[in-house]
């Protein structure tokens, strides 16, 4: 009977690994993906969407449903909307994760689908809502992706993302230990550490994927204010659920269901796009809403 067993368990097992073989290769036989190429443009502005659209699945369900709107060097753009509007999607093509369905992406007059893998890294630095924290110190964690930094370049994103206070109740300062996915750290400490993480690159833009979530209003507004202060070079683009966070941004972008139904300052969209007004009525104080 034991020998049995034996022979049941290793037909089982002789089953797996026959199975785990073909997915292997299946990969290993994969031809090599090639990027296509995309036509460069003459643009006034730094960042250009130009009848954007995307499909995840090819079966033309759009997430993003051509749209179009352009960003200025240097400007604060925030993008808001409801859950499935598509703002994620927005940064993911800007990213490069991602390859338009159809429409073209101009970034500083070269098309998106024209830069590298590493050219893309070094000028778009991606502070996403779900903070990732490594096994490592502090200091490792906010230099992760930003080897060169400098003494003076870590401590003024410390300062930027409000970070000081975490990194002074530690004993060890910068050397503290963090442990794997930040488990002795809460929600919004591990966010500030990521925002500083972000903000350390120094890189032309700087995308804030809805990464203000686990912060309280206080320390929201403390970020928002030093990032307007102290980053004057970097275009920034917030992708928020908060009016709050988007309020004083040069222009902000309203999604709804993969379209853009609004396109402007706070004041402008009170006006003018009701899908923003109704978001507002919901978040904000009639006084805030004058």
């Amino acid at each position: 009977l034991v020998e049995l067993i034996k022979l049941a368990n290793l037909i089982i097992t002789e089953m797996k690994a026959i199975a785990s073989k073909n997915r292997v290769d299946a990969i290993l036989t994969m031809e090599e993906y090639k990027k296509p190429k995309g036509k460069d443009k003459k643009c006034d502005h730094y960042i250009t969407f130009e009848n954007v659209s995307l499909s995840y699945n090819k079966n033309n369900e759009y997430s993003l449903n051509n749209i179009s709107f352009t960003v200025d060097k240097g400007d604060t753009v925030g993008i808001i909307g409801g859950t499935g509007s598509g703002k994620t999607s927005v940064m993911n093509l800007l990213c490069g994760f991602y390859e338009p369905t159809s429409g073209d992406i101009i970034l500083n007059d070269k098309n998106i689908l024209n830069y590298s893998d590493e050219e893309l890294n070094d000028n778009i630095s991606v502070v996403m809502q779900k903070a990732t924290m490594f096994s490592g110190t502090v200091k490792e964690n906010i230099t992760f992706g930003a080897k060169n930094a400098t003494a003076e370049d870590i401590e003024k994103s410390i300062e930027i993302s409000q970070s000081k206070e975490i990194i002074s109740n530690k004993s060890k300062g910068l050397d503290e230990v963090i442990l794997e996915q930040g488990k002795n750290l809460s929600g919004g400490q591990k966010q500030r550490l990521s925002i500083a993480r972000g903000i350390v690159r120094n890189t032309p833009i700087l995308i804030l994927d809805d990464s203000f979530s686990a912060l309280d209003f206080k320390t929201d507004v403390a970020v928002r204010k030093a990032l307007s202060e102290n980053i004057k070079n970097s275009t920034i683009l917030i992708v928020a659920q908060r009016i709050s966070t988007v309020l004083n941004a040069e222009q902000i972008l309203v999604l709804d269901n993969g379209k853009i139904v609004g396109k402007g300052t706070h004041k402008e969209l009170l006006n003018n796009c009701q899908v923003y007004r109704d978001i507002a009525e919901s978040q904000l104080s009639k006084e805030e809403l004058q």
